[in-house]
């Protein structure tokens, strides 16, 4: 009895890039051994056609064919000798790492605020004395009455506390005087609708009329 030749994942070659799967890779491999140049780049070209079939909704994504180019010779582990419209890349560009991204910075004693605030309160000691530093000062104290209420609901939050809370963020150079209230920054003015008027009889009072004229029209038709 003849022996099944069993090939299992585990004794495969491992996949470079298992988003194209192994045919693609296989196929790569078998590029690498044609021996004519022209033939090579032929079928290097049509396995990069087959590369973006296998993700057509890419098509339109900027430089993507240039990246299908750096994938192929990422799984031939850049040991193939064929011509790239894009330029050949190097082994190193897999080692780059991206810069690291800078962490905002926040004092942990008023994180509820969030970081915008700061940014804010940073904008407002940039900006000259006067009447419009004076109202963007009052918009920061009412957002930061508004971020307070909306990670604590239960509790009630004086204007005291915003501005004390200010006037610590802003190096103590954000002032708002005592009278001054921020309740009426937050809650804003109610809105007026104007309803129309309705008539003595109602809706269903305008149809009763219309239905008592249909009659009298009626009535009089029979006489």
């Amino acid at each position: 009895m003849d022996e099944l030749n069993m090939e299992y994942n585990s004794a495969r070659e491992l996949l470079i890039m298992p988003e194209y799967g192994r045919n693609v890779q296989k196929l790569v491999e078998h590029a690498k051994t044609v021996t004519d140049d022209k033939e090579r780049q032929a079928l290097i070209e049509k396995i990069v056609d087959l590369m973006m079939q296998m993700n057509p909704q890419n098509k339109s994504m900027e430089d993507y064919r240039e990246k299908l180019w750096k994938h192929l010779f990422k799984i031939a582990k850049y040991n193939i000798e064929v011509a790239s419209p894009y330029g050949r890349p190097s082994e190193l560009d897999d080692q780059k790492k991206p810069d690291r991204v800078a962490y905002p910075q926040i004092d942990a004693k008023y994180r509820h605020y969030g970081h915008n605030v700061q940014k804010l309160i940073r904008q407002a000691l940039a900006m000259p004395d006067g009447p419009k530093k004076a109202s963007f000062v009052a918009v920061i104290s009412s957002y930061m009455k508004l971020a307070y209420l909306t990670w604590n609901k239960e509790h009630y939050v004086s204007d005291d506390v915003i501005k004390a809370d200010l006037l610590a963020l802003s190096g103590g150079k954000l002032i708002m005087p005592e009278e001054t209230s921020i309740t009426n920054l937050t809650s804003g003015s109610p809105v007026q609708i104007n309803k129309k008027k309705k008539r003595p009889g109602g809706h269903m009072g305008g149809n009763n009329n219309i239905y008592k004229n249909k009659n009298k029209h009626k009535i009089k038709h029979k006489k």
